[in-house]
């Protein structure tokens, strides 16, 4: 059996992987701030990447897949990623690392692919692709660079943004001429299953199969929500569209894993 370590399975994507694959899996993974629950699950381990080496909690929980879903300090990040580098070129081990559409930030005219050049305006963005170069220079059974796009569902952090501001009646900050694609937790989550389950290898796009302008995206949130009469803060940063996409054109999933704007909409209204 595979032994799974997730670095960052307290958070949103994490926590989600970590109930997905740990029926299947001995899965582990890793937490920074205190938590009693966390604590008495064995399962899981405190790490904090700015004071400690992820070193010693790679001898000793010996994984043979590393997830990367973790978030903070983008020092600490590049140092903790470098050494889970060392690690896996040592031992029977991969690396899954989550990437982000921010890779492809500075270009706006198409939406992006998996081999497509990276380039960013973003520090975000520059930081995941400093990570994702160092992958690239590994072996292809190494390593899986799993780029999303914004990432909703019940529950998600973006849809507690919006209903935060909703609740404190000010506006939702809108992009008219941005064109991006979405998902929703629930399809990451067996995405991912499926590509550790059949051992794939190198860069997927995990976002929705169609595309969708972000102020009509979110407009159709709020509505499947039940709001209305709702205030909305129009941000226009170009004249012309600009894409913010990334879609499979090399590894491509099976039907039933490719998810469309329209199902991510329904499940951020799921229970």
């Amino acid at each position: 059996m595979e032994r799974i370590l997730i670095l960052g399975a307290s958070g949103f994507i994490g926590n989600a992987l970590y109930k997905e694959l740990c029926s299947f899996f001995d899965t582990h993974g890793t937490y920074h701030t205190p938590n009693r629950i966390l604590e008495e699950n064995h399962q899981f381990h405190h790490f904090d990447m700015e004071t400690e080496n992820i070193e010693i909690l790679l001898q000793n929980v010996k994984p043979t897949i590393i997830i990367s879903a973790v978030r903070g300090n983008f020092d600490a990040q590049i140092i903790a990623h470098f050494e889970v580098i060392n690690y896996i070129l040592t031992h029977k081990c991969k690396l899954l690392f989550i990437s982000s559409a921010n890779v492809f930030d500075a270009f706006t005219n198409f939406p992006s692919y998996e081999y497509d050049k990276t380039l960013s305006q973003s520090i975000y963005g520059r930081f995941k692709i400093k990570i994702e170069n160092a992958l690239l220079r590994l072996p292809n059974d190494k390593y899986n660079i799993l780029r999303l796009p914004m990432v909703f569902g019940h529950n998600s952090p973006r849809l507690k943004q919006i209903k935060t501001l909703i609740d404190l009646g000010e506006a939702i900050e809108v992009f008219p001429n941005v064109v991006i694609n979405v998902t929703e937790i629930e399809k990451v989550t067996q995405q991912i299953h499926y590509i550790i389950n059949r051992k794939k290898q190198g860069v997927f796009h995990l976002g929705s199969s169609d595309l969708v302008h972000q102020k009509d995206f979110i407009e159709e949130v709020c509505e499947v929500l039940g709001y209305k009469n709702l205030v909305f803060k129009n941000i226009y940063d170009s004249n012309f569209d600009r894409f913010l996409a990334v879609l499979p054109k090399e590894n491509i999933l099976p039907k039933n894993l490719q998810v469309s704007v329209q199902q991510v909409t329904k499940a951020s209204v799921k229970n």
